[in-house]
């Protein structure tokens, strides 16, 4: 931070005014501190529990401690770098997408041989007795807040040329997490507190290795969103019941329509290959395949204002999806203004009170109603979903003034985004009506005023 701060002492005061301004869509100093979520992380777990002829069997667990932020499919890809000439003999729950080269040795080969193994989890389905407790879900995990009961990942492997004590067996370093894609920033192995394991039936509690022979490593990984996706990716439009005015998106928020140059980059939905375009080559692809806008973002989330009671006022939220190539399940909304401390009702919608400073209640998370509207369509007729807010007005600081019953940030999957300009709000006309003059428009109004009283 001292440095960020050194740095912009040398420039003029335009210049700062100049990087203000830019600031939604550049990179900051803070860019990887998350103030809504200060103490959010992924920690993996690495707890060995038993020991075998030439290494030791591990249980390694993912557990997701944002609030907000999940890990969407096609799930985690977690790889490491062994620290000595270790395999891994066999897992569970998970396997490797590479097996490497194992032709040092003659009989059974072991499952990977890699120095740097990428690990992936198993898919639903998965055949009983090649999984473990919380395994086998695509690489799916949930937000702490969303769902507190399905925020782990696990898998299971078995060790070996790593030594039989703690004093030959070395943790792996330079953790790498994907989720699906770049982001995250993975620290070093640190020696944790052993896990606790509960068998199925609940009846029986095993620990792993005590924490006397530092057998069990913690990894803390956080997220940056420069490093998830250098565009952003999501923006936000206005509009109120006092104007006709809609604000948009900002043009070209998440790139430019280019299609004379890179054909492809976005889709007409009147376009009458739209489907061969859709299911071609690359439908899998994590690369957005989204509908031509001005504003060429996956996402766009739309703030409302409905209507104005005596002693309530209320707000319709659309998410709309521009995306052909993405189904969001899971998908969460995190919303700062300050009257969520007086929010009284929400249709169609959860909603949980996100409150880091806990003095502080201005930041709401909403997401779908399980079965209902969890899981946001890809572009199309469908490729939305929509809700109400009713707030009780606090008659100390409401108003319509200045853009104050908008929302300060929104958040979607935990990425920021993009808000219009504050000048380009929708504006009360009796408040701000804004009245063009022309110079030559002033100029004859003085002289005929001036001929008038001549």
């Amino acid at each position: 931070m001292g440095y960020c701060f050194r740095s912009f002492a040398r420039f003029s005061i335009s210049t700062i005014v100049l990087a203000i301004l830019l600031s939604s869509s550049s990179f900051t100093c803070t860019e990887a501190y998350d103030a809504l979520d200060p103490n959010g992380n992924i920690t993996i777990k690495w707890d060995i529990i038993s020991w075998t002829p030439d290494g030791y069997v591990a249980v390694v667990t993912m557990y997701n401690f944002q609030q907000y932020r999940h890990i969407s499919p096609p799930g985690w890809t977690l790889g490491w770098t062994w620290a000595k000439k270790e395999v891994i003999w066999s897992m569970m729950g998970g396997q490797t997408t590479e097996q490497g080269d194992c032709s040092r040795y003659k009989t059974t080969p072991p499952h990977c041989c890699k120095k740097t193994p990428t690990v992936v989890d198993l898919l639903p389905g998965t055949p009983y007795n090649q999984q473990i407790a919380n395994c086998c879900k695509g690489g799916v995990i949930n937000s702490w807040a969303q769902e507190p009961n399905n925020y782990a990942s696990s898998f299971q492997l078995s060790v070996g040329a790593a030594g039989t004590t703690n004093k030959t067996v070395k943790p792996p370093k330079n953790f790498t997490l994907l989720a699906p894609g770049p982001g995250y920033t993975c620290g070093p192995a640190v020696v944790g507190k052993p896990s606790k394991f509960v068998t199925p039936d609940g009846r029986r509690v095993t620990q792993a290795m005590s924490n006397i022979n530092e057998m069990t490593w913690n990894v803390t990984c956080t997220y940056s969103q420069f490093l998830a996706q250098k565009t952003p990716t999501c923006c936000v439009s206005l509009s109120s019941f006092y104007n006709d005015t809609i604000v948009p998106c900002p043009t070209c928020t998440c790139g430019c329509q280019n299609n004379d140059t890179h054909p492809g980059s976005c889709v007409s939905p009147k376009s009458p290959y739209l489907a061969s375009v859709v299911n071609g080559p690359g439908k899998n692809s994590l690369t957005p395949l989204v509908q031509c806008t001005r504003h060429m973002c996956p996402i766009r989330v739309h703030w409302h204002l409905k209507l104005n009671y005596k002693e309530y006022w209320r707000v319709k939220v659309t998410i709309t999806n521009f995306n052909y190539r993405m189904n969001y399940s899971q998908w969460n909304l995190v919303v700062q203004h300050p009257n969520f401390d007086n929010l009284t009702q929400i249709f169609s919608f959860n909603y949980k009170p996100l409150t880091p400073y806990s003095t502080i209640n201005d930041t709401a998370m909403l997401w779908g109603v399980k079965f209902y509207n969890d899981f946001l369509n890809q572009a199309g007729p469908l490729g939305n979903v929509q809700s109400e807010l009713l707030f009780r007005k606090d008659k100390s600081t409401f108003t319509f003034k200045e853009g104050w019953a908008f929302p300060r940030r929104i958040y979607f999957n935990g990425d920021n985004c993009v808000m219009p300009p504050p000048e380009a709000y929708p504006y009360l006309p009796n408040a701000s009506f804004r009245v063009k003059i022309s110079l030559f428009g002033l100029l004859i109004t003085c002289l005929a005023f001036f001929f008038l009283f001549e």
